[in-house]
């Protein structure tokens, strides 16, 4: 990207390529193409005098490359400057450091991936990046789901603003499903896309075939309902493919080589980029392996699963194996365990809220019974030790789901800017969770998966 850039290793200085198509190093640019000439005394001369003389020589040298090396970094800086302005990201030099080799190792001798600088409004949140499992797909730590919210909840005016809001803040995931909304949560995650007009190859977007219509044909995972499934989400999208398509649980009714082989196809033909899972079982994922091992086929790449405060033992037990084995990631959602652990229901359930919605009726009876009110207990608990690092309930909830690297991305269910920003700033609250922390909430919620001992038989 950057004609004459240099390869830095070090404080030493390097030197230059000649011949064709040579570039040129920060020595040649700055005039240091060799040691600074000392002027050598006559033989005759005292050993006091020969010493300072080679003193006075290496503190020349030694001068030389610090300019050297400051010449480095001001070259750094400006490619680093030149490089932001063309991604249309500002850089504020009183809140951000240049020390190329240490806040930003990744700009030494490599092009600039934004990898930790975006714009945020408020200040600058560096969101990070993780690969999707074992794949080389990066995403960002948060992602924005649909679920309830969009062509639903909130209006395409807020869904853009909350969209917007994502995006400049490093956000670069996007997750739907083609059963959401009846398809409108789709078509208005396409329409912003298309009006934002962002570059395709800067997010990702996945969604999600199961549920596709009332017909019998137009659900579950056959090769038919998976490809025309995709067609028609790609339509609402309009988009020409997806970055992954998931399985939006499993299906017995469909035999697993036609799943494997339908997911391979629609990655031949240019549809989608990877394919995952969600809602499946360990065995059902490891089937699926399997059976693309055996024929040459396309593996799935990631687990979609529910995973908060009371909901731990597949993130915590059987994905960490699959992700050993087999590279397969985790995607979490609802971190908040639909809203439970945000407080909003400690003193019973408010209007307008999820669980006052006559779709989630299930939910208001979990509230209500003696598990659900045995939960808002610690929730009440949780909320007193959020109180104590100075954060929300809802940043440490979030926080406490990204503490695993093995998640590769918790996606974020929002209904308004503010409580995205929220959301966002738990990469904050990240830093303060100490083992010894993360140790006093598992506790108190006394629920940490164990690792069940096989017996052994004498």
């Amino acid at each position: 990207m950057f004609v004459g850039r240099t390869s830095v290793a070090g404080p030493a200085v390097g030197s230059c390529t000649g011949g064709k198509g040579a570039r040129f190093s920060v020595e040649e640019l700055y005039g240091f193409t060799k040691k600074p000439k000392v002027t050598r005394g006559h033989c005759g001369k005292a050993d006091k005098t020969d010493s300072k003389k080679e003193t006075k020589e290496k503190g020349e040298s030694v001068l030389a490359s610090h300019i050297l090396e400051a010449a480095r970094r001001v070259m750094e800086q400006r490619r680093l400057e030149i490089y932001l302005k063309e991604c249309d990201v500002t850089m504020e030099e009183s809140g951000m450091a240049y020390s190329v080799g240490a806040e930003y190792p990744w700009a030494v001798g490599a092009e600039y991936p934004l990898h930790h600088i975006h714009k945020a409004r408020g200040g600058h949140i560096h969101v990070k990046y993780r690969n999707l499992g074992k794949s080389g797909l990066r995403v960002s730590c948060l992602g924005l789901g649909t679920w309830v919210t969009f062509g639903s909840q909130i209006s395409d005016e807020m869904a853009e603003s909350v969209m917007t809001l994502a995006y400049d803040n490093g956000i670069n995931l996007f997750d739907t499903a083609e059963v959401y909304a009846s398809g409108r949560a789709e078509t208005t995650l396409g329409n912003i896309l298309k009006k934002k007009g962002w570059r395709r190859s800067s997010y990702v977007v996945t969604t999600k075939i199961y549920w596709g219509g009332h017909a019998e044909t137009e659900r579950g995972l056959s090769r038919k309902h998976i490809i025309e499934g995709l067609r028609g989400s790609l339509a609402r999208l309009q988009l020409e493919y997806v970055d992954i398509v998931f399985a939006n649980r499993s299906d017995i009714n469909a035999p697993m080589e036609e799943i494997v082989r339908a997911m391979t196809f629609v990655i031949d033909q240019g549809m989608a980029m990877y394919w995952g899972t969600s809602r499946w079982n360990a065995v059902e994922i490891m089937e699926a392996y399997s059976i693309a091992r055996q024929f040459n086929l396309v593996p799935p790449v990631c687990e979609q699963a529910e995973y908060h405060y009371f909901q731990r033992e597949k993130v915590e037990l059987h994905l960490p194996e699959l992700y050993h084995k087999i590279g397969v990631g985790a995607m979490t959602w609802s971190p908040l365990a639909c809203g439970i652990l945000t407080g909003k229901y400690n003193n019973g359930v408010p209007e307008r809220s999820r669980a006052a919605m006559k779709a989630y009726t299930w939910l208001k009876e979990r509230l209500y019974s003696d598990e659900g009110k045995q939960q808002l207990r610690k929730v009440k608990e949780l909320h007193l030790l959020a109180d104590r690092l100075n954060c929300t309930p809802a940043q440490l909830a979030i926080a406490w789901c990204l503490r695993s690297q093995g998640i590769s991305s918790v996606l974020l269910g929002v209904s308004n800017t503010e409580q995205l920003l929220e959301n966002i700033n738990s990469i904050k609250v990240l830093l303060q969770l100490t083992p010894p922390l993360v140790t006093e909430i598992d506790t108190l919620l006394g629920n940490k998966p164990q690792k069940h001992k096989k017996e052994v038989s004498c």
